[in-house]
């Protein structure tokens, strides 16, 4: 369970510059907390740095998103893993996410299998698969106006096949805790991971670099990071 408070010895820190962020642990048995209000309170920070760090990457300029775009590429395909991967999945940018148009073609071009996320509503609830890609693919917008594959002609890749999973990060810290969208879409779909040490697939983080905190806080379903790349470093998470 996250215990996370705030009291006497226990403040929040959120600057407006970010550079500061983080929340400290219970000290006192009597600021105990249930479940349910540590989930609203975690729930109410997210929120709160979603709207900040949102903000922050939206204030980049259009040759700034393209200079991180093609930083990130370059780290990327550095690593052994990508070098070892042969179906990679991505997404399509939008809201000023750092893009991973460049790497994507340059994965195709080099004969590896690329696959972006098709969100479908499934038992009342929205899910989350992953079809094969191609960068001179056409595109259809889903509901919230991203797009994606059409699914029609092809089978869904299974999530535990794929090699690399490169994730939109809203936030992140030193420790692979991420802020999303809240959607819970990854969380879902690779759940699987959740506990177990070199499960596929391998889970990178990407951001721009200015979305990093000190620390944020976690649920017990979050899905652990395995690498953060930004557009000016590879970071490894410390072991939790």
């Amino acid at each position: 369970m996250n215990r996370w408070v705030q009291g006497p010895r226990s403040r929040r820190y959120l600057g407006a510059s970010l550079n500061r962020c983080f929340i400290q642990p219970c000290v006192h048995h009597h600021y105990f907390l249930f479940p349910r209000y540590t989930a609203w309170m975690n729930t109410t920070l997210k929120s709160r740095l979603r709207r900040e760090l949102r903000a922050r990457r939206q204030g980049l300029s259009k040759a700034q998103q393209t200079i991180a775009a093609n930083q990130l590429m370059l780290r990327l395909i550095r690593l052994p893993v990508f070098h070892r991967a042969q179906h990679i999945a991505a997404y399509i940018a939008s809201d000023d996410e750092i893009s991973p148009a460049p790497l994507l073609r340059y994965a195709g071009l080099i004969g590896k299998h690329c696959y972006l996320p098709k969100i479908s509503q499934t038992a009342n609830r929205n899910d989350m698969d992953f079809y094969r890609y191609h960068f001179k693919q056409t595109l259809q917008p889903n509901r919230y106006g991203i797009g994606e594959p059409s699914g029609l002609r092809r089978q869904p890749q299974a999530a535990n096949k794929l090699d690399i999973v490169l994730l939109p990060l809203t936030g992140f810290d030193k420790e692979g805790r991420r802020l999303g969208m809240g959607g819970g879409f990854y969380d879902r779909a690779f759940a699987f991971k959740n506990g177990k040490k070199n499960q596929q697939p391998i889970m990178i983080g990407i951001a721009h670099h200015c979305q990093e905190v000190d620390s944020l806080p976690g649920d017990d379903w979050d899905i652990p990071l395995d690498l953060i790349v930004t557009d000016r470093r590879v970071i490894k998470p410390r072991k939790r």
